[in-house]
């Protein structure tokens, strides 16, 4: 059984929930298991979608109450590991999709290429969070400055 894991942000633009919840509802349709956050925004929709088309829906929730699930997931599991939960969702799923999302997403995406998840973008344009520099002088210099 196939575990297709969809990571993004947890607020997100009308658009962005349309394309998670037709992405949740392709995986649900080919019998796939759906991994995710657990929570709202890409994770809900997707959820959503997998499940309207019969699929299993597992969230890894980062606090540690069950109730903290959107409606869809069927399988919750409590970590109160807050984005410590990423790894377990980059490690668990075989193939990783990413829809938007910011730094969190970042974080998944980044196990992902640890663990050699194949990943996949939809929409998915995530800056570098650095300061980027040519030697060693810029970056003391930008020490020196903060």
């Amino acid at each position: 059984m196939r575990i297709v894991g969809v990571i993004g942000g947890s607020s997100v633009s009308k658009d962005i929930y349309d394309i998670a919840y037709r992405t949740g509802k392709l995986i649900g349709k080919r019998g796939y298991v759906l991994l995710t956050g657990g929570l709202g925004g890409v994770m809900e929709a997707a959820s959503k979608g997998a499940k309207e088309e019969g699929g299993l829906v597992i969230g890894i929730l980062p606090g540690g109450a069950r109730e903290t699930a959107n409606r869809w997931v069927d399988i919750p599991i409590v970590t109160s590991m807050s984005h410590a939960r990423n790894v377990i969702i980059a490690q668990t799923a075989e193939i990783l999709i990413a829809i938007d999302g910011r730094v969190g997403t970042q974080s998944e995406i980044a196990f992902g290429h640890i663990y050699k998840k194949k990943i996949i973008g939809i929409r998915c344009d995530i800056p570098l969070p650095f300061d980027e520099v040519k030697t060693p002088e810029d970056a003391i210099a930008l020490v020196d400055e903060y």
